[in-house]
């Protein structure tokens, strides 16, 4: 089971959470803080999973909290506003819930922690396929699998590690977004943000700072937006 702490100035959302905490069976609730000046303290001396951190707190804000920490567990958002993703994002959290936050919603965020973890305890790893283009071999255990490049449709930077998502599910990777970058080709994918790499041919359509795939919208960080303008020109 999971371990957890919740972190915000709102005594409502608290509850609300540690409700959710309860009712999911899978998250082991340690702590609740009403600001994040304590939690520093508690997570000197104490090991967690997930953190879910309010973002507009009096003292600390969330995200001077996240800089502080060397090397923070994984980290779910809790926020009343849609603005912070950019900054959530360059900070390596693996997900938002917006406020008020449903259950559905929760469990969600919750599978994607989960799921984080489970794939990075099989040790995966990446190799290039003997020189051949549109594909590379993850390793797993004793396991060699084929990874079309065709099939990916965008890569996450998440702590020390790099998530491909695929059209058969997700793998995580120990390493950088850069080292995916020097892997997978610049002629099929793109960086365009500091955790995000997207497959060129998996753009449905580009709103304002957001990338649109099939099931996903991946920001776009401002020094990438140039290049990505490029692009959109050579391509239209």
């Amino acid at each position: 089971m999971l371990t957890c702490i919740v972190i915000d100035d709102e005594p409502l959302a608290c509850d609300i959470l540690e409700q959710y905490i309860g009712k999911s069976g899978t998250v082991k609730l340690k702590a609740v803080f009403n600001s994040a000046v304590p939690a520093l303290d508690f997570l000197a001396t104490n090991a967690i999973d997930i953190i879910f951190l309010d973002i507009e707190m009096p003292e600390m804000s969330g995200i001077d909290f996240l800089n502080k920490l060397d090397n923070p567990p994984v980290t779910v958002f809790t926020t009343a506003y849609r603005d912070y993703a950019y900054e959530g994002y360059e900070l390596g959290v693996i997900d938002f819930l917006l406020k008020p936050v449903s259950f559905e919603r929760f469990l969600q965020a919750i599978q994607k922690a989960r799921d984080f973890f489970s794939l990075k305890d099989q040790h995966t790893s990446i190799e290039n396929d003997d020189g051949q283009l549109g594909s590379v071999f993850v390793k797993s255990g004793v396991q060699k699998i084929k990874l079309n490049f065709d099939d990916v449709t965008h890569i996450q930077g998440l702590k020390d590690y790099a998530i491909i998502h695929h059209a058969g599910g997700k793998v995580v990777i120990k390493g950088s977004v850069k080292s995916m970058h020097d892997i997978f080709p610049e002629k099929h994918f793109m960086r365009v943000h500091k955790s995000f790499i997207v497959a060129k041919h998996k753009i449905v359509r580009i709103e304002r700072n957001k990338i649109m795939l099939k099931n996903f919208q991946v920001p776009v960080g401002r020094i990438y937006k140039e290049a990505l303008e490029n692009f959109l020109k050579k391509n239209n």
